[in-house]
């Protein structure tokens, strides 16, 4: 069997074991072992061997520690009110531009993203505060759904992401120099929805009733006071990366320490939220590294059938052009996201398209970010879409409508991708700029 077809079959076994129900890092490591097994004809004594090996490696890796710590901050400002005075601190900025608070999901998403590092979150955390205040004052459901389906997409592009520290583990790419990639295009693509809101809402101002913001809120003394601990959290975390007084994995662990500071200087830290944290970042941190461990095993059994480098030469043979390369890979990450969550695709394809990707002369860290807004279009997209989900569960809105709403922010993001390929600097130039 050539490396094309086994690369097929591998890839169509562990979509059969996945489609039985089996949880994600078992159906990866079982892809792993039955392919060794059957297209290598290893004992099971040398899988087993392997395969300890590896994972122990895996989980060993000190980029994994920055995992749980991201997931713990976010959850514990979850459980504060940091979402609250982020969006009575935005209002009165935005109450004026036309649109109005819808620029609050946009907004909202973007800062939250940056200190939660996770797309639920963020959709959930912000999506509760802000669909219920704009039901209330009378805005648009498709566009205030809509726009929240979008932006909060940005909690897995704008750093701190946790998807980008995974891209960066498995990639072996540097998870600073990702993060700072992340920044341009996020804050690009959190424009375009921002003009695309004005615009429509200039054209229908019906979308947007006009609104008043309390003066006691509209005060420079209350917008600082809303707006501080997010800012805050953003420059203790981002600022200790980039200034290289510390790794990822340690701004993960500070980023923990003022999440718990702002909670007790805010008298919202109790038992019961510090106990509620925890439990659910270590089950949401197991199961990530749980599915790393056994992606690392996948992609050494990839390695050992020497699929990535016979598919790179096989590609390379068809001569295609990067654009027809990047755009086969963009209707195959499409495709892929109606079925599988973004750490289960990356996962899974990156050991695949990765060296495929450098052979052709792209950037890995470009490749990085490319990947990620890939990602984030699947969280769009039904069946699959997880931010519908969160969004159907406190709105109470079918999934079919809100997937409806969230097409146009789909295809502003889709000519987001279409920039990115155009003009990689993008993504390139400011950690460029920063190294030099």
């Amino acid at each position: 069997m050539d490396p094309v077809t086994t690369a097929i079959a591998v890839f169509a076994l562990m979509l059969a074991i996945l489609a039985s129900g089996m949880w994600v890092f078992m159906a990866l490591a079982a892809a792993a072992a039955l392919s060794l097994f059957a297209f290598m004809g290893f004992s099971p004594d040398k899988i087993g061997a392997i395969s300890s090996r590896i994972i122990v490696r895996s989980a060993s890796s000190w980029e994994l520690a920055a995992v749980p710590m991201f997931i713990w901050m976010g959850e514990i400002m979850f459980r504060t009110d940091i979402s609250e005075r982020l969006y009575k601190g935005l209002s009165p900025l935005v109450s004026k531009i036309p649109g109005g608070l819808l620029h609050t999901n946009v907004l909202g998403s973007a800062l939250f993203a940056a200190v939660s590092g996770s797309s639920a979150a963020t959709t959930a955390t912000v999506g509760r505060i802000t669909t219920s205040e704009l039901s209330r004052r009378g805005y648009s459901e498709s566009l205030a759904l809509g726009s929240l389906a979008g932006a909060g997409s940005l909690g897995l592009l704008i750093p701190p992401s946790i998807v980008l520290i995974i891209y960066g583990v498995l990639a072996e790419v540097s998870i600073a120099k990702l993060f700072i990639a992340g920044v341009i295009p996020g804050l690009m693509i959190a424009a375009f929805y921002a003009a695309y809101l004005a615009v429509r809402c200039t054209i229908t101002p019906s979308l947007a009733p006009n609104d008043e913001v309390p003066a006691e809120d509209a005060t420079f003394q209350a917008i600082a006071g809303n707006l501080a601990p997010v800012f805050g959290l953003i420059l203790v975390v981002l600022g200790s990366i980039y200034t290289g007084w510390a790794t990822p994995s340690e701004a993960a662990a500070i980023g923990v320490f003022a999440a718990l500071t702002f909670s007790v200087l805010s008298r919202q830290l109790s038992r019961r939220m510090l106990a509620e944290s925890l439990v659910n970042a270590l089950k949401t941190s197991c199961m990530v590294c749980a599915i790393l461990m056994c992606a690392a095993f996948l992609s050494s059994a990839i390695g050992y059938m020497h699929i990535p480098r016979s598919i790179a030469i096989a590609i390379d043979n068809l001569n295609l052009s990067p654009f027809v390369l990047i755009a086969a890979l963009a209707v195959f990450y499409i495709i892929l996201g109606f079925f599988l969550d973004g750490i289960s695709i990356i996962v899974m394809s990156l050991p695949i398209t990765l060296p495929v990707i450098v052979a052709a002369g792209f950037d890995p860290i470009w490749y990085g970010i490319f990947l990620v807004i890939m990602i984030e279009l699947g969280q769009m997209t039904p069946p699959v879409g997880f931010n519908l989900f969160v969004i159907q569960g406190f709105s109470g809105v079918p999934i079919h409508k809100v997937a409806l709403y969230a097409i146009p922010f789909f295809l502003l993001m889709c000519f987001a991708v279409l920039l990115l390929v155009i003009f990689p600097q993008i993504a390139l130039w400011l950690p460029t700029y920063l190294a030099g």
